[in-house]
């Protein structure tokens, strides 16, 4: 998905997003159906990552959440930011990559189109909700000690030559 068809996704749900000069330390802001990204983040790569977790906002928070010293708003940007990395790459995702012959983070952000820390926390992410691998389709998803992904039938041909 490309921030091009993010974008789209946002106005289908209602959400008007503007790129403006924010002279706040923010790359980003969501309220009442408005989504801010800041001018200074220049590459749709890293505009997508942003938007996908502004998105997140408007599908999971509710009222403000700027303090963040207040454990509720801080349940909510954690609630918002999973929405996020879930959307922009899912399980299914990293299963295409790994067959593109992406393998590393870098190729494997590349071919996704987010950047590499959202890969890194999407994969750190996927690993609190699934424990160090997933069980998905004819695959297995190992997240630790990096990712890597295995197609079952070449798991099990491999269990069994032992």
């Amino acid at each position: 998905m490309s921030y091009e068809n993010l974008l789209i996704e946002a106005e289908e749900k209602g959400i008007k997003v503007k790129e403006k000069n924010m002279y706040i330390n923010l790359k980003g802001a969501y309220k009442n159906n408005k989504i801010l990204i800041n001018l200074k983040v220049t590459t749709n790569v890293e505009k997508k990552c942003i938007l996908s977790e502004e998105i997140g906002h408007h599908e999971t928070s509710c009222g403000n959440i700027l303090d963040d010293n207040k454990i509720v708003s801080k349940k909510q940007e954690i609630k918002a930011r999973r929405w996020g990395y879930e959307h922009t790459v899912k399980i299914e995702d990293l299963i295409n990559a790994y067959e593109y012959g992406a393998v590393n983070s870098f190729e494997i952000a590349e071919y996704l189109e987010v950047t590499e820390q959202h890969l890194l926390n999407t994969i750190n992410n996927y690993k609190k909700r699934y424990g160090i691998f997933a069980e998905f389709e004819n695959h297995f998803i190992y997240f630790e000690p990096y990712l890597k992904v295995e197609k079952k039938d070449n798991l099990l041909d491999y269990l069994i030559s032992l």
